[in-house]
């Protein structure tokens, strides 16, 4: 008696950093303001296994709309891995640290750097520079989320 069914391998840790590095490198290259795309959770600690998603952290040089709205301009279609975004801008990332120092102290201890367009992002190297543009209804939301 044979199966009819089909079999569903679940893609290796290997096989997901691959594709979600070209899938980082191709954002990188048709987006100028994507400064850093890094992989954090399961990924980026290296205990992931079947039914783990992919959470990917982008930084934008400048990003002044609502949460929401960011999400919609990334198609992650193409990657193997349901995939949950946080995309912050340059300030928003520099001062994560004063605004939710645990979601700041996760990040430093988990995301791996896909791409870098520029040096690592300052809130996780101890050189914390706020920045004049940071938006304060934006932090209250994401201290919600955390």
């Amino acid at each position: 008696m044979s199966s009819t069914g089909s079999v569903l391998r679940w893609p290796s840790s290997e096989a997901v950093l691959e594709q979600a590095r070209a899938w980082a490198e191709q954002q990188a290259a048709a987006n100028p303001d994507l400064e850093a795309v890094g992989v954090f959770g399961s990924y980026g600690r290296g205990d992931a296994g079947v039914g783990s998603d992919l959470d990917l952290l982008l930084i934008l040089s400048h990003c002044h709309l609502p949460v929401w709205e960011r999400l919609r301009r990334w198609d992650t279609t193409p990657l193997p891995l349901a995939t949950d975004l946080l995309v912050y801008s340059r300030a928003e990332w520099d001062t994560l640290p004063q605004w939710n120092p645990k979601l700041a102290e996760v990040l430093g201890r988990e995301v791996r750097w896909l791409v870098e367009k520029v040096a690592a992002p300052g809130a996780m190297k101890g050189d914390i520079e706020v920045a004049a543009d940071f938006d304060e209804p934006l932090a209250e939301h994401f201290d919600a989320l955390s």
